[in-house]
């Protein structure tokens, strides 16, 4: 029901981007390419590793390690065919490591070394069943439920103060995909300029002044799209990459 409800919100998939591409170079051995790729990305893993951990993580931290690997072994395994994502992919790779990692630490502390059991040596958690699969697609039906579940919810909360609701976002979506491309552009631009995500943040409006004299749309379509637009914007800014997944291709 969750996934139909996203489905609707941003239609239909479109092809892989040249970030996919780059990754199918990387997994298939150009060592160049995954260079750029670890260097580029470094502040998507801090930034995945601090949402995950509810802190600042530096790249001194032994998180940013384990993000680092996590990111890693999603390079290797990503498959181009499969319906998600790389950075969905790697968020959740990065997600799952991590939280398996603060698991055994929190084991750690508790139980000492002598009483430790065959399975706190070797713990079946939920990552350790993914990290012995190169697939996507065999996560459990649970997992994937999990966090999509998770990622609405938090998107939910990024919504009140704009006295918004996912379920309003779902009426308001423009009907035709042309205007709900041009929607979706307008709202990376506003996620995009700082002044104007200041205001958004500040004054919990638009400014439509603005946007109007940048992008070819009336004053009167800023405004019936304007919740909509500021759903979108909002969620650019933030880490849910499950549900940003739906708007790949539509933010050239």
């Amino acid at each position: 029901m969750i996934l139909a409800t996203i489905q609707g919100l941003f239609s239909k998939r479109q092809p892989k981007n040249d970030l996919e591409l780059l990754v199918l170079q990387a997994r298939d051995g150009d060592k160049e390419v995954l260079h750029e790729l670890l260097s580029s990305y470094t502040p998507f893993m801090k930034k995945t590793a601090s949402f995950v951990c509810k802190r600042f993580i530096s790249e001194q931290d032994d998180e940013y390690s384990i993000a680092m690997s996590a990111f890693h072994d999603a390079i290797e395994h990503f498959e181009q065919d499969k319906n998600a994502s790389f950075l969905t992919f790697a968020h959740l790779l990065i997600r799952r490591k991590l939280i398996d990692y603060i698991r055994k630490e929190a084991r750690r502390k508790e139980i000492s070394l002598g009483q430790m059991t065959d399975d706190d040596e070797n713990p079946s958690s939920s990552f350790s069943i993914l990290e012995s699969t190169n697939s996507f697609e065999q996560f459990t039906a649970t997992q994937q439920a999990e966090e999509r579940k998770h990622q609405i919810t938090v998107y939910e909360s990024l919504l009140k103060p704009y006295g918004l609701s996912f379920q309003e976002l779902v009426k308001i979506s423009p009907s035709h995909e042309d205007s709900r491309k041009t929607a979706i552009q307008i709202a990376q631009i506003v996620a995009e300029t700082e002044e104007f995500y200041e205001v958004l943040q500040t004054k919990k409006k638009l400014p439509i002044k603005e946007l109007e004299e940048l992008v070819d749309v009336s004053r009167k379509t800023l405004e019936r799209q304007r919740k909509y637009i500021i759903a979108i914007a909002i969620l650019l800014k933030s880490d849910l990459h499950y549900i940003k997944d739906y708007l790949k291709g539509r933010m050239s």
